[in-house]
């Protein structure tokens, strides 16, 4: 057998040219050859059959290099073989193909180790490698510059990657890749070159990456994309704001001392000149008057320009011009259209940049506005309520149709669906649907139900009332017709405590509301000397708005209440065996709060005076009133109406209580104050520690003469900043202040009772939680020395 072996070594469109015809084949691209057979060699794990699907050459028929060329770029794309060498072998006059193939290993196990300062999840989340698949050499590059990348964008510049691959005896591989963190990069300096309006460290001062300090918070942290958005964003701001309009960050430089990880940032920049307000115009209105919109101008005018079409300036110097109050009035513009209607308005701002002959640089303002037609409302649809009949929805809908289109009237309605609290939050945006070219348009309500009503039971601890048990339904939207039923009923050895009550937001359809509630308590008090008070009785409220407004309303009820003294302390006190009080009250409310039940905005106003006794019969004979207060405003306000995600608000919380004449045996209608379980919250202070005499350090023991710790007046201040996680969860920080006086003619708002603390609130299957850890400020000892401390409060119950 004769064998003549040519060696093509990997093949090229040459190599292969030069198998199938010769050096002439090469220039022409068009000479054939026969082959005989293939044969495949090191194709252990892939098989001859895999190799053979792939390169696809007949045998016995007329092949050129074009073809051999393309069967090898064929098994290179299956990611199967690191080299592919191909020879022609003559055998007994036969022409044979021989591929001979070197496989890749099969990855069978890859890892990470030596990652400490990121999360090993983040970094094993840019390795591209596949166990079961062949190890791909680009792939671990790829995979090596991702990770150099994520630590880059954290700060560690001196992070390496070791790629160690670990043959095992099977011929697959171990891929691990070896983390060198390195110290993380902190910003010992920061120089900027070119700034001549500002210095260094008003420059700086707009960077959220800062040089490092002495305080704790001045860690001098590099963060990639922070440093990024410094230089595209906050700096141009900030020299926007003051006129620099043409401002530019040239070259940013970081330099890395070796070793150390402190590092210099050096930002060139070109401040460009700063523009004066010139003239401004407005084109294009139709609606609304020039001097309507004119009033949004933010710019008071200056010297020989400013105000409207040039005129009206101000003779106090120049208005430089501010690039973020410029904004901010085009969008009240821009809402004052939508408002009215007019949802296809665009309102364009313009700057036209000019020099004049003293040299003075000018910026001529101009709202170009398109108004288009005004959208009128054709249609409400409200999509998704499978429970909830329409017209509770359409009750909390402040818009009309045939009416104008306006927005804020869209968003507030979103705002009150979402506070029935009977769907799933964040509702879906509505929709705005055009109907027409005249601008018509259906707004879209779209809603999940979710279940409202849920059956509690289990155990209780109160302060005072001893071990029991409870049993509680709560079903706020009763047939879907938006109606409440609340039952509760707690049993123990010192409670027997019975409630129902029945509300109605729309009796028969009407805009009257009204509340029927009843209960039968039997309490047997182990704080102080209460004893055993047995009452039962009830009340009912009806509810109107007031001069047809949707967030006021007026309220009329009636209070009848039998009770029953059972102590020796309370009974030769007050002859109270089946006293009765009978009560009338009016209360105005106006509430336009939104996203209850822990409310991001909005305010809250409710005044309540009342007349007990004396005409009305029954024992004593007082008036008393009521003032509450609560106002809230959002730290991260967005244009988003959904108000989904993370909110932070501020609140603020007042309260005022009085009492005037002769309440007989109803010292309960009085004030009492401190803890979170009976009266008037203070947190940090136990219950019934804030008394008209002050505070009553015996009261730690429960050993206090808790009527006298009741009286005719109250103030209380809450302030807080919170955090609202979702609409089942809420944190925050508070500061509490307030105070009981025996006698109204005694309040002194000097004289407050202080506490600071935490507090965390959430909505649960047996009711809403709150617990409270807090600090009493002005605390003192049984010898009346200062003594503040903590307080740890729980409570179940209704604490919005």
């Amino acid at each position: 057998m004769t064998v003549r072996d040519t060696v093509l070594g990997r093949v090229g469109a040459v190599a292969v040219l030069a198998l199938i015809a010769g050096p002439a084949a090469a220039q022409q691209g068009s000479e054939t050859t026969v082959i005989d057979s293939i044969a495949v060699e090191g194709a252990t794990r892939t098989g001859r059959a895999f190799v053979l699907s792939q390169i696809r050459l007949p045998t016995g028929e007329p092949i050129n290099y074009r073809e051999v060329q393309r069967a090898v770029e064929a098994l290179y794309a299956t990611g199967q073989f690191d080299s592919i060498d191909v020879f022609q072998n003559t055998v007994d006059s036969l022409e044979v193909l021989r591929f001979q193939l070197s496989e890749r290993p099969i990855v069978t196990r890859w890892g990470v180790t030596g990652t400490e300062k990121l999360t090993d999840r983040s970094v094993r989340g840019k390795i591209q490698l596949v166990t079961g698949r062949p190890v791909n050499p680009e792939h671990i590059a790829t995979s090596v510059a991702a990770i150099d990348s994520l630590y880059v964008n954290e700060g560690y510049y001196q992070t390496s990657v070791d790629v160690e691959e670990v043959e095992q005896p099977d011929g697959s591989i171990h891929v691990m890749f070896n983390v060198d963190e390195g110290p993380r990069v902190a910003v010992s300096q920061v120089i900027i070159e070119g700034n001549e309006a500002f210095n260094d460290d008003e420059v700086v001062g707009n960077l959220s990456t800062s040089p490092e300090g002495f305080f704790w918070f001045n860690n001098g942290e590099y963060n990639e994309d922070e440093l990024q958005r410094d230089l595209r964003v906050r700096l141009p701001d900030f020299y926007a704001s003051r006129g620099y309009i043409d401002f530019q960050v040239l070259r940013d430089t970081l330099v890395i001392a070796d070793g150390t990880g402190k590092a210099t940032l050096i930002l060139t920049v070109d401040e460009g000149d700063r523009y004066e307000v010139g003239a401004f115009e407005i084109v294009g209105n139709r609606h609304f008057t020039n001097d309507q919109l004119a009033f949004y101008y933010p710019f008071s005018g200056g010297e020989g320009g400013g105000g409207f079409l040039g005129l009206g300036g101000s003779d106090n110097g120049p208005t430089y011009f501010d690039q973020a109050q410029w904004d901010a009035a085009q969008q009240e513009v821009s809402s004052l259209y939508y408002n009215n209607g007019y949802i296809q308005a665009n309102v364009t701002p313009q700057l036209f940049r000019r020099t004049e002959a003293s040299g003075r640089r000018v910026v001529d303002l101009r709202w170009n506005v398109f108004e288009g037609s005004p959208a009128i409302v054709n249609r409400i649809r409200i999509v998704g309520n499978t429970i909830t009949h329409e017209n509770v929805i359409r009750r909390a809908i402040l818009m009309i149709p045939g009416d104008v289109f306006r927005q804020d009237f869209m968003i507030r309605s979103y705002q009150n669906i979402s506070n029935l609290g009977f769907f799933e939050q964040p509702m879906p945006t509505p929709r705005i649907e055009p109907v027409n070219n005249q601008g018509d348009v259906d707004v879209v309500f779209e809603v999940v139900e979710r279940r409202t009503g849920n059956v509690n039971f289990g155990a209780s601890v109160g302060q005072g009332t001893g071990i029991g048990g409870f049993i509680g339904l709560d079903e706020p939207n009763l047939l879907g017709k938006g109606k409440r039923v609340q039952f509760q009923w707690q049993f123990g050895r010192n409670i027997n405590d019975f409630n129902v009550t029945y509300s109605d937001p729309a009796i028969r359809g009407s805009l009257i509301s009204g509340t029927l509630s009843l209960h039968n308590t039997r309490q047997r008090f182990t704080v102080a000397d209460l004893g055993r008070i047995t009452t039962r009785g009830g009340s009912l409220q009806f509810g109107f708005p007031l001069f047809g407004s949707r967030f006021t309303r007026i309220l009329t009820s009636y209070t009848l209440e039998q009770s029953d003294y059972d102590t020796p302390t309370l009974s030769p006190r007050f002859n109270c065996s089946n006293c009765l009080l009978s009560n009338a009250a009016l209360t105005i409310v106006r509430d336009t709060r939104i996203g209850l039940p822990f409310a991001t905005g909005g305010t809250m106003h409710r005044f309540e005076l009342s007349q007990t006794g004396g005409v009305l019969a029954g024992s004593g004979n007082f008036q008393r009133g009521t003032f509450e207060g609560r106002w809230y405003a959002p730290l991260n306000p967005s244009d988003d109406p959904t108000g989904g995600g993370l909110q932070f608000v501020a609140g603020l919380t007042a309260k005022m209580g009085l009492v005037w004449g002769d309440v007989g045996p109803h010292f309960r209608q009085l004030f009492a104050m401190g803890g979170t379980q009976f009266g008037i919250p203070l947190r940090g202070y136990e219950e019934f520690s804030i008394t008209p005499q002050g505070f009553d350090s015996t009261a730690q023991g429960l050993r206090v003469n808790t009527i006298d710790a009741f009286g005719q007046a109250y103030m209380a201040l809450t302030g807080e900043l919170g955090m609202r996680i979702s609409q089942a969860l809420y944190l925050s920080t508070f500061f509490d202040a307030g105070n009981v006086w025996a006698k109204p003619e005694q309040i002194n708002p000097t004289r407050l009772f202080r506490g600071a603390g935490i507090g965390l609130s959430l909505l649960s299957p047996l009711g809403p939680i709150g617990l409270d850890y807090a600090y009493g400020f002005d605390k003192v000892n049984a010898a009346g020395e200062p003594a503040p401390g903590w307080k740890f409060h729980f409570k179940i119950g209704n604490f919005f």
